[in-house]
């Protein structure tokens, strides 16, 4: 799947005690228009799974150029800690958003599914801010900028 570009984000979201948590998806795509649906993948090995999923909302944060450490911090472990110094704001649900990301979703848990090793999370859209900067993607191992 190397030879497939994908974009970079970060779904995050508050625990049961109002800390952040996040992690680095790349298994991200919009599902539908009417109802504004989108799709996330989240293998069940994640530390951050079963929080996630268990949730009531989230945020998928479409990194932009520039953040490809914060890609790689959410994206090893340890899990804890990933917030540490990183900027971010409480979307209108809480959930964090990224303020230099190129673009933040924030959904409501609309259905969850399973998908082999991963659990696959559908959020209907209640908010969407769009910038113009250009968005990270991920190919072939490395990070690289959207053409404009």
């Amino acid at each position: 799947m190397s030879a497939y570009p994908t974009g970079v984000t970060i779904v995050a979201a508050l625990d049961e005690d109002g800390s952040p948590f996040g992690l680095t998806v790349n298994s991200f795509t919009s599902l539908s228009l009417e109802p504004p649906l989108v799709l996330v993948c989240i293998g069940r090995s994640s530390t951050w799974h079963d929080r996630l999923v268990a949730g009531r909302n989230f945020a998928v944060n479409i990194l932009a150029a520039g953040q490809d450490e914060v890609a790689a911090r959410f994206a090893v472990e340890p899990s804890e800690g990933r917030f540490e110094g990183v900027s971010w704001t409480p979307g209108s649900s809480g959930a964090p958003v990224l303020p230099d990301a190129a673009a933040t979703i924030e959904c409501v848990v609309h259905q969850v599914l399973e998908g082999g090793d991963h659990t696959i999370l559908i959020g209907r859209v209640e908010s969407l801010d769009v910038t113009d900067r250009p968005s990270l993607v991920f190919h072939r191992g490395r990070f690289s900028v959207s053409a404009p």
